[in-house]
This record gives C-alpha cells, structure tokens and sequence, in this order.
C-alpha cells in the first residue's frame, strides 16, 4: 500500500525537479533577459514557444551576434507590425516568422492563403486557411528597411515550422526566402552564412540593436492596439477550421485542391468531346493536374 502511494508521488518530485532544472536553464537565455516572460508562460502558449524554440536552436551559431524578441516595428498611421524573432549577425539580419503548427502544411510564395490540413475523424480531414507567411516577412523586412534606412543592409526571410508538421509541396522562387522546420535552422543559417561571408561589423550590429531594442519593450496597451489594428485591417479566416464538406458547399469560401492544398478555380474545357463543360482544376497547374468534374 505503502509503495503505491510512493510511486506516483516519486514520479511528481522527478517532474517537478526536471521543472526546475529546465527553469534555471531558462532564466540564463537572451530569451527570458529580453521578454522577462516565465517558463511557465512559455510552455503554455505556442506562440511564445515556438519563439523560444527557434532562438534555442539558433544560440549556438557561431560569430557576433544578437538577438531581438517580440519586435513592434512602426509603420504607417500610428500602425505597427510585429516581427517574432531577428537576428543580428556578422552576415547580416536574419528575420523570423515562427509557426508553431502541426499537420500538413500546403502553399507557395504567391498564394494570399496557406493551408493547414488537420485529420478530424472518421475519414474527414479539417482544414484551416492562414496568411502567407513569406508575405507576412516580406512586409516585415519591408518595415524594419524604411525604419534602418539603410539599402546596403542584408536582409534574409526564414519561416520556421514546427517539428510536429509536415511541409507539403511547399513551392518557392526566390533564393532569399526560406521555408523550414525547426530542426533545421542551425544547417540552414549556417550555409547561408558560409555562403555570403561577413556583411556587417560588431560596431554596425550595436548600432542597429540599440535602434531595434527599445521597439521589443512595448506595453500592453500597445500590444492590444496592435491587435486590434490587425482585426480590423484583414477580415480573413485564419485559424477558423472548415471541413471538406462545407469547402464544397460554397463557391465564395474558395475550393481547395485536395492533392496539392492550391486554391481550386473554375474552367471550361475548350477542345474535344467534352467542349464547353465546366469544371475545378487546380490554379497550380501544370505543376498539379488535379482537375474534379461538376
């Protein structure tokens, strides 16, 4: 009876020390110096997670370096856009867009919406719509240029995906932008850095820190405001899930190519017997040849 009680009690005390080792670790990063935020906290909210995480595998990249947490970037009307994760590095400025997703991931650099596809039960798949990232960068890098003014600066785009997903059919065209996952951003920024050498001095990487800081310290009524200026600006369908069968109710709610993740558009065959028929093919022809009959 005795050894019943002890064994679960044990199992709590292993816990509870692996909490505290791993929460010391915690509070000697750049990350928590920087956010002031708990382990706590962290562990339970993806977003900062995920953050956590790409800073944890990029730390041991080698030469000069700082980092940036939670960067609010001003734009246009009092506007702001916040960057995740920047690296200021002796090659240049690494910019981070973190998604801490999982299931499968469909999209490429020109589509406005990504998908996440997610099993639902019962042989039904759910799949939720989310900005594209690479976009989402683009405006960032966009931002942080006008406010450095400085064209000579180098900039680099890296989306980083969770471990937990799997990239489907990611398709990308230009050499600046990376789309990877988590375990991979060390390999990754390292050849990049192998391959442009050192672009910017330890006095410019202070420079440019001291310039960004004061913009990663923003209070909560600034965080609200930008919050509230996104809900406004993109009436979109992030993170609201739709099944297949409702994708297939509704023309407006756009069609999603089954094989691919593209958007579905409607066609008319031009030639042979079947001329003049509508019917869904893929926008990511020829590339995918998915095509569904009305």
């Amino acid at each position: 009876m005795y050894l019943m009680f002890l064994l679960p009690l044990g199992a709590l005390l292993i816990l509870i020390l692996i909490y505290a080792v791993k929460n010391r670790q915690y509070k000697n990063t750049d990350y928590y110096a920087q956010t002031k935020k708990s382990y706590f906290s962290v562990l339970n909210d993806k977003g900062n997670l995920g953050e956590y995480y790409t800073y944890k595998y990029l730390k041991d990249l080698g030469g000069y370096k700082k980092y940036l947490f939670n960067c609010y970037v001003p734009k246009e009307n009092e506007e702001t856009t916040e960057i995740d994760v920047i690296l200021l590095h002796e090659s240049g400025i690494y910019v981070f867009e973190s998604k801490n997703y999982s299931g499968w991931i469909f999209g490429n650099e020109t589509q406005k919406y990504w998908t996440q596809t997610l099993p639902s039960g019962k042989g039904k798949s759910q799949k939720v719509k989310f900005f594209n990232p690479i976009m989402q960068n683009n405006l960032h890098i966009r931002w942080l240029k006008k406010l450095t003014d400085d064209e000579t600066l180098p900039f680099y785009s890296y989306i980083v995906f969770s471990d937990r997903c799997e990239l489907k059919n990611i398709d990308l065209s230009s050499d600046d932008k990376h789309v990877i996952k988590r375990y991979d951003i060390l390999s990754e920024v390292n050849k990049n850095v192998k391959n442009v050498g050192t672009k910017l001095t330890n006095e410019k990487i202070d420079e440019l820190y001291n310039t960004l800081y004061p913009l990663t310290q923003a209070d909560a009524e600034q965080k609200l405001k930008h919050i509230e200026d996104i809900k406004k600006k993109y009436d979109i369908q992030e993170n609201k899930p739709e099944t297949v069968a409702e994708e297939n109710k509704a023309e407006e709610k756009g069609k999603l190519c089954p094989k691919c993740g593209g958007r579905l558009v409607l066609r008319t065959t031009k030639n042979g017997e079947h001329k003049g028929e509508k019917f869904w093919g893929c926008s990511n022809f020829p590339k995918c040849r998915y095509i569904e009959k009305i």
